[in-house]
């Protein structure tokens, strides 16, 4: 019974041994094999790769000269690379033996799953796609968003996400879901864009005389829209000084400079008329 036993162990050993013999003469042909998958994948992705970026390249080529928007072309972009990617990671997984429709029906039974992980990029997909739509801003506007406060030029309108460039040169990324949930100031929508200044000029001033100076320049003003209404008005009685309003119209892209030029002079204009700008003061009054 003993001597059965140790037969039937040796018998075991011996196929076991005979099984890793085997292994070892199949392992070089495995590993060749599956390196021969992974350079072809590899060589896949690569040609992958620049015939991709040669499809996107001739679409924007021929969706700028059908003169499409340049947001609708940086959206479309990012659809078509996020397609395409998909469509080449589907056959380099057909080389390493993955069915790609089974591969595709995983996806789609765990889709609940994966539309729950990805509610927010999802959200966001939305909103871009409601932005290109209701076209409330596009590129190279200027716009502020009333969430956070946050105002910039428009440089990219993305799948999931639009970039403002801020007067200080600072990039700021907001999610395309925020931005088309919020209120959108665009400021260059429109050609025209009136600016409203305020001047403060002492209690003793000749009120009259000070809006002249003010009126006269803002009429001397190249760049302020004559057509417009060109107004000077008492804005308030403040403790200090007597609040003028200048009120006038100009270029969009003009806006900046006309501001900051009509800020300037009206300082100059102002102390050669003899105008007091006062500081702001207070007054006590001591009773015995």
């Amino acid at each position: 019974m003993l001597l059965t036993e140790m037969e039937l162990d040796i018998e075991q050993i011996t196929k076991e041994l005979n099984a890793f013999e085997k292994f070892l003469d199949t392992l070089p042909e495995k590993i060749l094999s599956f390196g021969s998958q992974v350079l072809i994948a590899a060589l896949l992705f690569f040609v992958g790769s620049k015939a991709i970026s040669f499809i996107r390249k001739i679409t924007k080529k021929s969706l700028q000269r059908a003169n499409v928007e340049t947001g609708v072309i940086q959206f479309l972009d990012g659809l078509i690379k996020a397609g395409l990617y998909g469509i080449l990671v589907l056959v380099i997984a057909g080389t390493f033996g993955f069915d790609a429709t089974s591969v595709v029906a995983l996806v789609g039974s765990a889709g609940v799953t994966i539309g729950l992980a990805l509610q927010g990029s999802l959200s966001n997909l939305a909103g871009g796609v409601l932005i290109l739509l209701l076209k409330p801003f596009r590129v190279g506007d200027f716009i502020i968003e009333s969430g956070h406060g946050t105002e910039g030029t428009v440089k990219e309108i993305g799948i999931f996400y639009t970039k403002l460039a801020t007067t200080d040169g600072k990039i700021v990324v907001l999610p395309n879901g925020n931005l088309a949930n919020s209120s959108i100031t665009n400021a260059t929508d429109s050609p025209t864009r009136r600016i409203d200044l305020t001047v403060g000029i002492s209690y003793d001033a000749d009120i009259k005389k000070a809006k002249e100076v003010l009126q006269a320049l803002m009429d001397n003003d190249m760049d302020i829209l004559h057509s417009e209404p060109v107004s000077v008005f008492v804005d308030s009685l403040a403790d200090s000084a007597v609040v003028l309003g200048m009120r006038c119209y100009c270029e969009n892209p003009k806006y900046w400079e006309v501001r900051w030029r009509l800020l300037e002079n009206a300082k100059y204009a102002l102390d050669e008329a003899e105008i007091e700008i006062p500081y702001q003061q207070l007054s006590v009054h001591v009773e015995e």
